[in-house]
């Protein structure tokens, strides 16, 4: 028997494979698990050369994996002046009078993270903030990420004078006359105005994206779906491996834009399974709709101003087509859906692609508000659920004050973010953070998903306490159900022999301890490949 790489021990393992739940030690070779059980079971596996970690009183879980995020094309939704939880427009106008100041000649004020609510009373207008920016362009990006205000300035540059036409419901609103209010939704609008932003330097993204990964593994992330293959992604991981090994995986999924083409389709699945050391492309996202708060998600009716109650894609039945493209070709489908009536029409496009479905995995992102049926239809179905409490615990609020709330009335906010329910009815629930829409801090996530509130504010009522997860719920969205969404348990998700060695060390038990201690638990290390990031 040839030695093991390195042998870890450690007070606590959760293993979270349930032939073997508890453990105090393990062998690691080639980057494998070689052995789970008690230091005398990887005794065997000691050599002169085998490298011994040893944790002391922490406890160890499977690496953590971030299940929906954007790390590249986040780096462009995350540029500028950070809005998040900032409040009220009074301030915010402030805050970006103070940018257009400070602005360069030919630079924009940039923000993103822009609360919706801020425009409850004012409407959604670009020109809110022209006193304020004068002549310099302004691009603030809301916080769901698929819409954005824009002032007079901003519209001049990209040339925008009236409506648009676009492929998708993509949008440029305007008033009465035709007039642009600075207000654009979904990405083929944002895209006319950043477009003409003065972009950043190769060097300057790498080491933004190079900080992030880093900052991810440090708070015990080993791994996440990158829910994109934005423009650049390859040339700036190829970058960074040069430098040395990604401290994390990267799994991206290249999106299928609405009204995508054959070629288009072709393309992207020529992607698949290309890739470097710590990175590949597999699977593809979809979007059947947008968001709640903007106004373009898909619901069974019309929200309470009216909206919300169409696909992005202009004849939804080009998606179903665009799906059994991938469905056949066994390569995993991920389909952004937030409203019931988007949610289930994914559900029964991926029921009548037949047993193709069952070639590779398939989920749907977010599903913020669905009724008792389709919770039953995911189960039925088995395709996993994808989803950001965390959007629920910040974004809205238990007395249904919030602008999410408002437009869907009573009836079906109350059945928003049912990952309980979900879980209960024995459906796969991965958790994520989607950044940069939210922070990827998973000690966070995890409390927030436990206590249906922000863990940092115990002064807010929770929100739908009956949809809260256990901790260990919690810890498996991390872990052994998010390598089940992207049909990677075989190589992940559990500490089990044969499987990755990427491994979180916690300072303390993530299941022994309050939701409050966990968001506060320190992170020893990351293992990726059985080899310690820091």
């Amino acid at each position: 028997m040839r030695a093991a790489d390195a042998i870890v021990f450690a007070s606590t393992i959760h293993t979270l494979d349930p032939q073997k739940p508890g453990a105090t030690a393990l062998a690691i070779k080639d980057g494998r698990i070689a052995a789970v059980g008690s230091p005398a079971d990887v005794e065997p596996f000691r050599g002169t050369s085998t490298v011994i970690h040893d944790f002391g009183d922490a406890t160890l879980v499977p690496g953590l994996n971030d299940s929906h995020t954007h790390v590249v094309f986040g780096l462009e939704l995350a540029r500028g002046v950070q809005l998040t939880d900032l409040g009220p427009l009074a301030e915010v106008q402030r805050i970006i009078a103070d940018a257009a100041t400070a602005a360069n000649p030919g630079e924009w004020v940039i923000g993103w993270g822009l609360d919706p609510n801020l425009f409850n009373q004012t409407g959604f207008s670009g020109r809110l903030f022209d006193d304020a920016t004068g002549s310099v362009p302004m691009f603030l990006r809301m916080r769901d990420g698929h819409s954005a205000i824009v002032n007079s300035a901003a519209l001049a540059a990209a040339g925008i004078t009236g409506p648009v036409d676009f492929p998708d419901e993509s949008l440029i609103d305007v008033d009465d006359d035709g007039t642009p209010t600075g207000y654009i939704v979904e990405f083929s609008a944002m895209d006319l105005v950043t477009n003409v932003i003065p972009q950043e330097s190769f060097e300057i993204r790498a080491e933004r994206l190079r900080t992030l990964l880093n900052g991810m593994a440090g708070v015990g992330i080993t791994s996440t779906h990158v829910m994109d293959f934005a423009e650049g992604s390859a040339e700036l991981v190829t970058h960074l491996e040069t430098l040395g090994e990604l401290p994390l995986r990267l799994r991206f999924s290249p999106m299928v834009n609405a009204g995508a083409s054959l070629n288009e389709l072709e393309e992207v699945a020529a992607l698949q399974g290309t890739g470097g050391r710590r990175w590949r492309v597999e699977g593809v996202k979809f979007f059947i709709d947008g968001t709640i708060d903007n106004g373009s998600a898909w619901l069974e009716q019309p929200d309470t101003h009216g909206e919300n109650h169409e696909s992005v894609w202009t004849d939804p039945a080009d998606f179903q087509k665009a799906l059994r493209f991938f469905v056949e070709r066994g390569i995993p489908t991920a389909t952004h859906a937030i409203g019931d009536q988007g949610v289930r029409y994914v559900l029964e496009a991926l029921e009548a692609s037949g047993e193709a479905r069952h070639l590779a995995s398939h989920r749907i992102e977010h599903i913020e508000t669905i009724p008792d049926e389709i919770v039953e239809r995911f189960a039925e179905l088995g395709v996993a659920a994808s989803m950001q409490p965390v959007h629920g615990t910040h974004h809205t609020r238990a007395d249904r004050s919030d602008n999410w709330s408002v437009r869907l009335g009573p009836e079906r906010a109350a059945r928003g973010w049912r990952c309980r329910d979900l879980r209960d009815a024995g459906v796969t629930v991965a958790l994520g953070s989607d950044w940069p829409i939210t922070p990827y801090d998973p000690r966070a996530m995890m409390a927030d998903s436990i206590l249906r509130r922000p863990v940092e504010s115990p002064e807010i009522e929770p929100v739908q306490p009956e949809q809260a997860l256990t901790a260990l719920m919690a810890l498996e969205g991390y872990t052994s159900h998010a390598a089940a969404a992207a049909g990677l348990s075989h190589e992940s998700g559990s500490i089990s022999l044969g499987k990755r060695a990427d491994l979180t060390v916690f300072a303390r038990d993530p299941l022994a301890v309050t939701p409050e201690e966990l968001a506060r638990t320190s992170v020893v290390t990351t293992l990726v490949d059985g080899i310690p990031t820091r």
